[in-house]
């Protein structure tokens, strides 16, 4: 019984036979301020769901995610999602987000039969992109300093207001600020309700009612 309880919480799904690549911060910031593709951000983390999520993301916890998979599929693929990125707090070998995102991809290439959508993990998680700076953590819904502050044991930025500091893309082109403002959608942080868009028209997608957490 010992034995069994010391298990981690992944030995009850089968191991995962493919390993996905990392998805550069920097790309991420690109695309989630000037909308030049589809991505939908998928952040994992369960009881340390807390601090604020990426602007747009979905959670849906690690614990319950290999019943979910599927449904993930479907949903990403109707609604033509070229890149789907996987995040927990660190996105470590080993973590959450990258054993998720093993799973997904796995069941993307293997079930689905589907080579072109692409499964990714966040480069640095969730700490690492609270690290990067203001350019990155006003693309954090609900963001709360005090929380990151801690967890991290170092000061973190205060949230950039938009119009104020342009996310420099890495290649001189900077978002138009005005324009994001106006275009982003309204999502709510800590909801399993999750805004996905690809110009001109965006879509919202609720898990509340297709999936349960799946808890163990």
């Amino acid at each position: 019984m010992a034995s069994e309880q010391q298990q981690p919480w992944h030995a009850a799904f089968p191991a995962p036979t493919m390993t996905a690549d990392v998805f550069p911060q920097r790309r991420a910031l690109m695309v989630l301020s000037m909308k030049i593709a589809s991505m939908l951000i998928v952040d994992v983390r369960r009881t340390d769901y807390e601090g604020g999520a990426i602007r747009g993301s979905i959670n849906i916890p690690a614990h319950g995610f290999w019943w979910n998979r599927g449904i993930l599929y479907e949903l990403a693929y109707k609604s033509d999602m070229e890149w789907v990125v996987f995040t927990c707090g660190s996105c470590k070998e080993g973590s959450r987000g990258a054993r998720c995102a093993a799973w997904f991809l796995d069941h993307v290439r293997n079930t689905a039969q589907d080579d072109d959508m692409q499964v990714m993990v966040l480069e640095g998680g969730m700490k690492g992109w609270i690290r990067a700076g203001a350019q990155y953590t006003q693309f954090v819904d609900g963001y709360d300093p005090e929380y990151w502050k801690g967890q991290l044991g170092e000061d973190v930025p205060e949230k950039a207001r938009l119009g104020m500091k342009q996310p420099d893309t890495g290649d001189g082109v900077k978002a138009n600020d005005k324009e994001r403002e106006e275009q982003e959608p309204a999502t709510i942080a800590g909801s399993p309700n999750a805004a996905a868009f690809k110009p001109p028209k965006e879509k919202v997608w609720s898990f509340e009612s297709m999936m349960g957490d799946g808890s163990v």
